[in-house]
C-alpha cells in the first residue's frame, strides 16, 4: 500500500495531555503532506495564542501554557517546572497547563529552550534560574501593557492570580485581555526576582497536573501511541553482546497471520513487522535465525571479575582526589584495616520496555519517543538515516521510567527508524521484557580495595581507595573523557562531594572496559562509591571500638551541612535505641549539592532472612520546590535501591545475559517494602545558591545503611552485593 506522508499530526497541547486518547491509545489526526511539515512548524506565536516568552503562552480565556524542555518520567517535572514559572508570573495556578516544548521548533528557532537533557537530576536545579526569570519577564510585560492603557507608571501596578491591578484607582485587567498586546512588547532582559522568603507557590505541594490521568490510566506514554496506518514491530538482537546477525529465513514466517515484512536491523538484530504486535512477536519467535556469537564467547561474570580484581593492583591508576601523602601515612600507621568490596551489574528494568514509533518517508522522519533528551533523539535519528536534522520531527512522550536508560543510549530510536524506513509506513516497535533485560546498558560492575590507618591513639591518619570498573563515558559520552580517562568513576569521593576531613586521603580508579555495554543508572557512580565509602566508614568505627554515628561526627566538623543532616537522621530514628530485636545502620552521602542521610532498621531471623522494618531518610536539597514530589522521589529511590541490595544482579555466560525477566531479576514487592519516613531540610535563603539534586539522591545511602545494620544484627561484614548470596545468622 502507499504510505501516507506525515506532518506533526497533533497540536502540542493535544499531544501532551492525550486529548484524543481512546481505547488505551492515542489516535492522531489524518496526516498531511510531510513536505509541508517544516513550513507548518509554529515558529512564531499564533493569533489567539500570544507567546510572551518562549516558555509562556497566555490565551484569551486566561489559560496559561507553560512549556517544558525536560522530560517527565515520573519525577514530577510537569508540575515542579511550571511552579517555578508560575511563582514569578503570578498567574492563577488552576489555569496553568504544561506542554512539552516541541523539539523541531526548538531546533528551528536556534534552541530557545536551552538544554533538553533530563538526567543527573537536572530538571529543577539546572532550570530554576531561567524559568523563574521567564515568569518574571512575562509578568513585567503584562504589567507594562496594563500601565500603558491606564497611562500610569508601571510601579503603581501589581499582578496577582492572573490579574493586573492599579493600586491607586483599583482598576484591573485580566491576563487574557492583556496577553496579545503584551506579547508584542520587547522581552525585558533584566527583571527582579522574588526572594525565597517571598515565595507563595514554591515550597508548597501544589496539585499535580497528571496525577489523575496516571491513576486512571489515561496518561499517554510512548507505548500507547497510535497513528493511522501504523504497523507493529517486534525485534530481537543477538543474545551475545557484540554478536552479529548471520542469516534468517523470512519465508518460514511470511505466511503467518498479519506478518508484513521481516527486516534486518543494523548488523546485529532482526525485526518482524505485522498488523499487531502479538502477531509480530509470535512470528519472531518462529523465525529461524543464525547468529555469530564468537566475539564474546569467552565473556562471563567470572572472567570480568578476574580482570577487575587484577586491575586493583595495576599501575595505570587515575587519581580523582588526593590529600597529602597517604602511602607514607599508612606505612607509619600503628594499625591498618583493609577490605575489598564489589558490586554487580544492574539493569534498569523500567516498567515500560524500550519502545518508539517512527515514520520515515520522502526524506523525512517523524518519531514518537520516550526520550530523556528530545534534541539528542533528533540528532540520533538524523545521523542514522543520513538526514539533515531539519527533516526530523520528534514528539516527546511521557516515559514509563527512565533512570538513565533513555538518555545517551538511544539504540531503541535507531532501531525504530531503520525498521520504519524499510517498511515505508508508520511502525511502533516494542521490545519484549526479555529483550529489555538482556540488551540493557547496565550499571557497571565495580570492585574496590580500601585501606585505613590509625595511630597509636586510635586516630584516623590515612584512607586509600582503589576502584576498578568500566567507563560509561568511554562508550556513551567520549567528549566527557579527560586525557582518555573517565573522571566520573570516582564521583562521591571527590573533594567537592565528600564532607569527611581526612588527614591524608587518595581515591583512584583503574578503567577496564569490556564487551558488556554500561550506562547511567540512578545515581551512578555515587551508588557504588557511596556503598564502598559508607560501609568502610563503619569498619573504621568498629576497628576503633566507636559508635558508627559518633565516629562520623568529628570527621564532618568542617562540613556543617552534612553533619546537620546526619544528626537529624539520627535524631528522627532515635539512634541507638531501636525496638527489641531490631538493629540500626546509618549512612550519609552528598550528591550534586544535596545531602541525604538514612537510618535502616532491620531484623535477621534464625534462618537468616532479613526483614527491613523502617528507613528514616533526611534530605537537604537546599530548596524544596514541591515537597510531596520530594517525598515520593525518596520513597522511589529507597525502594529501587533496596531491591538492588537484596537481590539485584545481572550475570553473564558466553557473552549472554543470564537473567531475562522479573522471575530471575525481581523487583521489590509491596509486602517487602518497609515503612519509609522522609524529612526535608531545606534552609536555602538565597536563590543564587546551588540548588541540590532530588531524583537520585536517595539511592546512595540505602545500601551502606542496610549492610551496616546487618553487621549490627549479625556481626558479619557484607562487602559484596546482593545480599542473596550471603548466609546470615543473628548474633
Amino acid at each position: 500500500m502507499n504510505a501516507a506522508p506525515l506532518q506533526p499530526a497533533l497540536s502540542r497541547r493535544g499531544f501532551a495531555f492525550g486529548i484524543s486518547a481512546v481505547a488505551g491509545g492515542l489516535v492522531l489526526g489524518t496526516p498531511a503532506a510531510f513536505a509541508q511539515a517544516a513550513a507548518q512548524l509554529p515558529l512564531a506565536p499564533k493569533p489567539g495564542q500570544p507567546e510572551l516568552t518562549a516558555w509562556v503562552v497566555i490565551q484569551p480565556d486566561d489559560s496559561v501554557l507553560i512549556r517544558i524542555a525536560r522530560s517527565d518520567m515520573g519525577q514530577g517535572t510537569f508540575t515542579s517546572l511550571p511552579m517555578l514559572v508560575a511563582e514569578e508570573l503570578e498567574c492563577d495556578w488552576a489555569r496553568v497547563k504544561p506542554e512539552y516544548a516541541p523539539v523541531a521548533e526548538h531546533l528551528a528557532r536556534k534552541r530557545p529552550w536551552g538544554n533538553m537533557v533530563t538526567t543527573d537530576s537536572v530538571s529543577v536545579r539546572r532550570s530554576q534560574d531561567f524559568l523563574r526569570k521567564a515568569g518574571a519577564q512575562a509578568r513585567t510585560m503584562l504589567i507594562a501593557e496594563a500601565a500603558s492603557r491606564w497611562t500610569c507608571p508601571a510601579g503603581e501596578c501589581t499582578a496577582r492570580n492572573s490579574v493586573v491591578t492599579h493600586g491607586p484607582s483599583g482598576r484591573s485587567l485580566r491576563y487574557g485581555a492583556l496577553a496579545e498586546a503584551a506579547s508584542a512588547r520587547p522581552v525585558p532582559e533584566n527583571v527582579a526576582l522574588k526572594r525565597p522568603q517571598d515565595w507563595k507557590l514554591i515550597g508548597k505541594s501544589a496539585s499535580q497536573f497528571d496525577m489523575r490521568a496516571k491513576v486512571t490510566g489515561q496518561l499517554v506514554y510512548a507505548i500507547d501511541v497510535r497513528v493511522p496506518g501504523m504497523l507493529h514491530a517486534a525485534i530481537k538482537a543477538c543474545s551475545a553482546h557484540g554478536g552479529k546477525l548471520k542469516s534468517f529465513d523470512a519465508a518460514k514466517v511470511t505466511g503467518m497471520p498479519g506478518v508484513r515484512q521481516v527486516v534486518p536491523v543494523g548488523d546485529n538484530a532482526v525485526a518482524v513487522v505485522a498488523a499487531s504486535w502479538w502477531q509480530a512477536k509470535k512470528a519472531l519467535d518462529a523465525l529461524p535465525v543464525a547468529w555469530d556469537e564468537t566475539a564474546s564467547a569467552n565473556v562471563s561474570t567470572e572472567s570480568i571479575l578476574k580482570t577487575l580484581q587484577q586491575g586493583l593492583d595495576a599501575g595505570d591508576v587515575v587519581v580523582g582526589n588526593r590529600i597529602g601523602d597517604v602511602d607514607a601515612a599508612l606505612a607509619a600507621a600503628a594499625t591498618r584495616v583493609t577490605a575489598d568490596y564489589q558490586v554487580p551489574y544492574l539493569a534498569h528494568a523500567t516498567m515500560e520496555p524500550q519502545t518508539c514509533t517512527a515514520h520515515v518517508v520522502d526524506g523525512r522522519a517523524e518519531v514518537w519517543a520516550p526520550t530523556q533528551n528530545g534534541e539528542g533523539t533528533a540528532q540520533v535519528v538524523a545521523q542514522t538515516l543520513g538526514l539533515d536534522i531539519s527533516k526530523v520531527v520528534v514528539h516527546k512522550c511521557h516515559l514509563g521510567g527512565g533512570f538513565g536508560r533513555r538518555g545517551l543510549s538511544q539504540d531503541w530510536a535507531r532501531q525504530a527508524v531503520l525498521i520504519a524506513r524499510a517498511v515505508g509506513q508508520p511502525v511502533k516497535m516494542i521490545w519484549t521484557r526479555e529483550e529489555d533485560m538482556q540488551h540493557d546498558f547496565y550499571r557497571p560492575m565495580v570492585v574496590a580495595r580500601q585501606t585505613a590507618g590509625f595511630d597509636s591513639g586510635g586516630r584516623l591518619v590515612g584512607w586509600k581507595i582503589r576502584l576498578c570498573g568500566s567507563s560509561i563515558f568511554a562508550s556513551l559520552a567520549p567528549h566527557f573523557m579527560r586525557n582518555g580517562q573517565d573522571p566520573s568513576m570516582t564521583n562521591g569521593l571527590h573533594k567537592g562531594d565528600m564532607g569527611y576531613a581526612i588527614p591524608t586521603f587518595e581515591a583512584g580508579c583503574v578503567m577496564r572496559n569490556t564487551a558488556i555495554p554500561v550506562g547511567f543508572w540512578r545515581a551512578v557512580n555515587y551508588s557504588q562509591n557511596g556503598f564502598f565509602r559508607e560501609t568502610f566508614i563503619d569498619e573504621m568505627a568498629h576497628a576503633c571500638k566507636q559508635d558508627p554515628y559518633q565516629f562520623r561526627r568529628p570527621l564532618l566538623a568542617q562540613a556543617p551541612r552534612t553533619l546537620a543532616v546526619l544528626d537529624e537522621a539520627a535524631r528522627r530514628a532515635n539512634w541507638g535505641k531501636p525496638p527489641a530485636g531490631v538493629h540500626q545502620g546509618i549512612a550519609v552521602v552528598e550528591f550534586d549539592d544535596a545531602v541525604c542521610a538514612q537510618v535502616v532498621e532491620l531484623s535477621v531471623d534464625k534462618d537468616g532472612a532479613i526483614k527491613v522494618h523502617r528507613v528514616v531518610c533526611v534530605i537537604d536539597p537546599v530548596f524544596a520546590v514541591h515537597p510531596d514530589t520530594i517525598v515520593a522521589q525518596m520513597e522511589g529511590c529507597i525502594i529501587q535501591a533496596l531491591g538492588a541490595v537484596l537481590t539485584g544482579e545481572i550475570t553473564f555466560k558466553a557473552g549472554r545475559t543470564e537473567q531475562s525477566n522479573f522471575h530471575d531479576y525481581p523487583l521489590l514487592r509491596i509486602h517487602e517494602t518497609p515503612r519509609i519516613e522522609t524529612y526535608i531540610v531545606a534552609n536555602g535563603t538565597d536563590a543564587g545558591q546551588p540548588w541540590g539534586a532530588v531524583g537520585e539522591t536517595g539511592v546512595p545511602p540505602l545500601a551502606p545503611a542496610l549492610v551496616n545494620a546487618v553487621f549490627a544484627a549479625t556481626g558479619q561484614r557484607v562487602r559484596s552485593l546482593p545480599l542473596k548470596h550471603h548466609t546470615l545468622r543473628p548474633a
